[in-house]
């Protein structure tokens, strides 16, 4: 009996089992918080590099391809094994356009603009759109709203725990006049 008591109190390898128990946990957090601080870092860098593409493709001269392959090679160097990025343009008269949709006549107080209803094109497309953006880089004084989608594996894919996809995809908007 005084074996099994002696052996019930000895509290030697406590810390080790502790630390069995605990460090698990705080593995998942730590490189939780790695993945999302890489994530915030990747999205500041990625918004810097369509900010100082989106400027120099104001400029008279400067061409798209140029400017889409600088933000790519930035892409390529933050998040090596990313997708292609994808590079959308559209332009606006002016910035108030940025929000408004096309114009049209209310006919059956549904607040769609459908069944014939009469309606501005204003981009002539044909067709009543939400947007009266046109697709492109516009001209001298258009508003032009620039976006570049990324994906890239995570760096630390420790989300697929919890159901998260091993990818992320961030999306960099800018807007500027020409």
């Amino acid at each position: 009996m005084s074996f099994w008591r002696a052996f019930l109190r000895d509290e030697r390898g406590a810390s080790m089992v502790e630390f069995a128990l605990i460090s698990p946990v705080m593995l998942i957090t730590l490189f939780g918080m790695f993945d999302f601080g890489h994530g915030l870092y990747t999205r500041a860098l990625l918004q810097g590099a369509i900010d100082k593409a989106s400027r120099a493709s104001t400029i008279q001269g400067a061409t798209t391809g140029a400017l889409d392959a600088k933000v790519t090679s930035i892409v390529r160097q933050l998040t090596p094994g990313a997708a292609a990025p994808v590079f959308t343009r559209t332009y606006y008269t002016n910035f108030g356009d940025l929000t408004m949709a096309e114009d049209y006549i209310e006919g059956n107080s549904n607040t769609v603009c459908d069944n014939g209803e009469t309606y501005e094109d204003a981009n002539g497309n044909g067709v009543w759109d939400a947007s009266r953006g046109r697709t492109g880089s516009g001209g001298a004084r258009d508003a032009v709203l620039y976006k570049v989608k990324v994906t890239y594996p995570r760096l630390f894919p420790i989300g697929t725990l919890i159901g998260q996809p091993n990818t992320q995809s961030m999306t960099a908007i800018a807007v500027l006049r020409n």
